[in-house]
């Protein structure tokens, strides 16, 4: 990585956001304040692009934006509020590991109703048997929790 300051420019190209969000992320505290030029264009290290990246991961894991602030308020503390951060953090983690589970489970179904499409094609062409009754109670009886972006493309 580079050790030479980024404009916004640049590093909205590099972590694939808009200069609009990099702005927000600033004044939202989720950036700390990044140095100026002389006419006042933003300069950011790599220090700030490597934080940027960290908060574009808690993002991309569904982290709230009030998480992600409290996080970066406690960073902005310093080295005593290391054990805070590492708690929150375990509490994502957790958060995102029952996520996973419910996704799994889901995709569980899916498999299996693809299963189903699969023996019912068969069956039609004449190449196998009479396919096991729909599995539709699995469907229909499981309890799901909608997640953020469900079918968005």
């Amino acid at each position: 990585m580079s050790t030479e300051a980024l404009t916004i420019g640049q590093v909205a190209a590099a972590i694939g956001l808009s200069t609009h969000t990099l702005r927000y992320y600033e004044q939202a505290g989720l950036i700390r304040a990044v140095g100026r030029t002389a006419a006042g264009h933003r300069l950011y290290s790599p220090a700030d692009l490597d934080w940027l990246q960290f908060v574009m991961r808690l993002k991309a894991t569904g982290m709230p934006i009030a998480g992600m602030q409290a996080f970066a308020a406690l960073r902005a503390q310093g080295e005593a509020t290391v054990g805070a951060r590492r708690e929150l953090l375990t509490a994502h983690r957790d958060a995102v590991l029952v996520q996973i589970a419910e996704l799994q489970t889901n995709l569980n179904a899916i498999v299996d109703k693809i299963s189903y499409y699969e023996a019912a094609e068969r069956t039609v062409t004449g190449q196998v048997d009479t396919p096991q009754p729909d599995k539709d109670s699995r469907w229909n009886t499981h309890r799901t929790t909608a997640t953020r972006g469900a079918g968005t493309s």
